[in-house]
């Protein structure tokens, strides 16, 4: 797993933290632009019920449980940052699960896009280009290890 650098783990710290303590109004932030940037991704959220629209998704609770995770997970990589190692096994078990579900590798892409769009947007002034690259560094690197997950599942999901 790359290294992030001191700066990185503080602007990355620093701007998690000024998110506040519910942090899922910024998840509904991330995953609306998410549906904006690849719609097609709102047919992995049916769930029980066919959601009509992105807005029926993103209100519903089972949805809601799902940005909960999500921002659990990026809470995990916050406060591990000077082990991300550790995360490893859990990120490679979650890419797995990703890819058990349809999701493509493509898609977490447009995840991190949608994540850079989430601090800008929530972050206003205190938005910089130091802080988009630490955020990319880190995301890159969850990335790689749910892209390793996600690859063993799906050459064992071809045997």
């Amino acid at each position: 797993m790359e290294k992030l650098t001191g700066k990185d783990k503080e602007l990355i710290r620093d701007s998690w933290e000024s998110l506040g303590k519910n942090k899922v109004p910024h998840g509904v932030v991330m995953f609306s632009r998410l549906f904006e940037l690849d719609p097609g991704l709102l047919s992995l959220f049916s769930y029980n019920t066919k959601h009509e629209s992105a807005q029926d998704c993103l209100s519903s609770p089972e949805f809601l449980e799902h940005v909960t995770k999500v921002m659990l997970v990026l809470d995990a990589a916050v406060s591990n940052l000077d082990d991300l190692h550790s995360l490893e096994d859990y990120l490679m078990n979650l890419g797995r699960k990703h890819q058990a579900v349809g999701v493509k590798t493509q898609s977490f892409a447009v995840v991190g896009e949608s994540l850079l769009y989430m601090l800008q947007h929530s972050l206003g002034a205190s938005y910089t280009a130091a802080l988009q690259q630490a955020w990319l560094n880190m995301y890159s690197i969850v990335v790689a290890a749910m892209s390793s997950g996600w690859s063993q599942n799906g050459e064992r999901g071809s045997d």
